[in-house]
Formats: C-alpha cells, structure tokens, sequence
C-alpha cells in the first residue's frame, strides 16, 4: 500500500499534543483590533485546544501526526 498524504496546508497549521488533541493559533487576530477591548486581545494570545468535532476533520488531514 503507499503511504497518505499529508495535507501540506494543514501541517502549517496544526500541531498534536501527546495526549492527541489538536492545538491551534486563535482566531480573530488577524484585523479590527481597534474595535476589540484589550481583555479581548489578550485572551487571544497563544494557541487554543481545538473542539472535538473540527479536531476529526484536522485527523484525517494528519494521518501521522504533525512533526
């Protein structure tokens, strides 16, 4: 059998923890930061935990992991 493909986009964007959830940059940073409060901006910082249901679709993009 040959090996899946991994999807290159999906690669650039998430990571697997060890327990195998999936971390993600936040959303909602990119622009209007002038309308956002900075409690907002703040909470935004880092990475997230993705929800299980897109965490299932982020798998099948990432049939061995990433990285």
């Amino acid at each position: 059998m040959p090996k899946m493909k991994t999807k290159s986009g999906a690669k650039k964007r998430f990571r697997l923890t060890g327990t195998g959830k999936v971390k993600s940059g936040q959303a909602g940073k990119r622009h209007g930061m002038i309308k956002r409060t900075k409690k907002q901006i703040s909470d935004l910082r880092g990475t997230t935990v993705l929800c299980e249901s897109d965490a299932g679709i982020v798998r099948q993009f990432l049939p061995y992991g990433s990285r």
